[in-house]
């Protein structure tokens, strides 16, 4: 230490200075509107085409025909690059982005969400998504 006074001094301004960092985990940043996170998909909205299958770079979406009109869709958010390409291409809209983000886990089979499809008119239920 060649020069004990100027580490003092620098210790002393920053002790009135306020921090240069965020308390991200007590305080929620808000997304941006057009912010690419965690992929929704609206099952009554589906039609098969299949489109965001073919047009996902990462190949993370399946989608699965359950009965005639019926489709459940599966996607693999530990290999998803979050594009948000399948939205763009998709011509119903059935998939859209969500301004989640926090998907860090231990467990990576836990990222794959498979949303069900809605049973039939006389049991009036929510879809279930199932996170293996």
């Amino acid at each position: 230490m060649k020069k004990p006074g100027k580490m003092l001094s620098e210790v002393l301004k920053s002790l009135f200075k306020k921090p240069a960092t965020l308390r991200y985990p007590y305080i929620k940043e808000k997304m941006p509107k057009n912010f690419r996170g965690l992929i929704n998909f609206i099952q009554e909205k589906c039609i098969g085409c299949k489109i965001c299958m073919r047009d996902c770079p990462a190949n993370v979406i399946n989608i699965i025909k359950i009965a005639d009109k019926k489709f459940e869709a599966e996607f693999k958010n530990d290999q998803c690059l979050f594009c948000a390409q399948c939205v763009e291409s998709c011509p119903r809209d059935t998939l859209e982005v969500t301004p989640e983000y926090e998907l860090a886990t231990l467990d990576r089979s836990s990222l794959k969400v498979r949303y069900h499809a809605k049973p039939d008119a006389e049991t009036k239920t929510e879809p279930q998504v199932e996170i293996k």
